[in-house]
């Protein structure tokens, strides 16, 4: 980007009434800046990592570690071997209100889940009976699969359809159903990669439609006092706020959870409790999350294993 599109400022001052914040937002998408790296120790992390870790924040999980400017992790025998799992620290703060879960979780369902940071870190945190990671997308699920195998997830299920199968054949079952959703990737822009076309309104309206299709169905197969955790690494309100205000309004059982270690990130875009980072903070390129509890008292329904055995990709590990 060599300057900011209309579009861009109209959403600045949508997202920002104080100006220099404004300044500063534009200013982290149009010359962007590395940010540090960052990884989720999936193994017993080594006496000895090699690596020099920055001091961590307040929300951090003891399994991730952010990471000296300049460090290549991905380049080490220890990532070969699946010892880490590398990861925007974004994804991080996206990923950190599943620690406001405090019951046992037995089985996770990531909806969306290539390359598979969000499984992998609901696996670390939760130690479920059975993860079972979805891609609708053909292309991604070699990466999905590649990673759950190097880092060692198991017990692990690979599976590749649409939402609304789902829907319909797994009703209430799930402890947690993980939405890490298809969006117009606005935050990319920090990490310098091009997105064209990511702020105009009818990309935005169409994504948001989309993901409102795929919240509907798995708000479906979140077990009875279960949790649906959605997040997004965009920015305009239409895929974040606006799509948990529709979920409500559907789906009255569901209420929002408050996480208490986030409430310095509240979007002040709505009274819902849900939570933003942005690039100008410098610690990642930007996410939106929040965490739903499914408030509804019936009985959870269990998985029909055949079912599941006759639509996995992979091996189960």
């Amino acid at each position: 980007m060599d300057a900011p599109s209309k579009l861009l400022l109209k959403l600045t001052k949508r997202l920002f009434h104080n100006i220099e914040e404004q300044e500063k937002f534009v200013e982290a998408l149009i010359n962007p800046k590395p940010f540090h790296p960052c990884i989720l120790w999936c193994q017993e992390k080594p006496e000895v990592s090699g690596f020099v870790v920055e001091q961590p924040e307040l929300w951090q999980p003891h399994f991730v570690d952010r990471l000296l400017l300049g460090e290549k992790p991905g380049q080490t025998i220890l990532h070969q071997q699946g010892y880490f799992y590398c990861l925007d620290f974004s994804s991080v703060f996206a990923a950190s209100i599943l620690l406001e879960i405090n019951q046992s979780v037995k089985l996770v369902f990531d909806m969306c889940a290539a390359p598979g940071g969000k499984s992998i870190f609901a696996w670390k945190l939760l130690q479920p009976e059975l993860l079972i990671s979805n891609e609708v997308i053909g292309k991604r699920l070699g990466m999905l699969i590649s990673n759950l195998k190097r880092c060692h997830i198991s017990p692990s299920i690979v599976v590749s359809r649409d939402s609304s199968f789902f829907a319909e054949k797994i009703p209430l079952s799930n402890d947690l159903v993980i939405v890490d959703a298809p969006c117009t990737g606005q935050s990319l822009l920090a990490k310098g990669e091009k997105v064209p076309g990511c702020f105009h309104p009818s990309a935005i309206n169409k994504s948001a439609n989309r993901q409102k299709r795929i919240i509907a169905n798995s708000a479906q197969i979140v077990s009875p006092q279960g949790y649906l955790a959605y997040m997004t690494c965009t920015y305009s309100s239409e895929e974040n706020e606006e799509v948990c205000e529709w979920l409500l309004k559907k789906f009255p059982q569901f209420q929002a959870v408050e996480v208490k270690h986030l409430k310095d990130y509240q979007s002040h875009l709505t009274n819902i409790p849900c939570y933003r980072m942005f690039p100008q903070h410098s610690l990642g390129a930007g996410a939106f999350t929040v965490l739903f509890k499914n408030t509804y008292d019936g009985e959870k329904r269990e998985i029909d294993a055949e079912l599941v055995s006759g639509i996995w990709v992979n091996e189960k590990s």
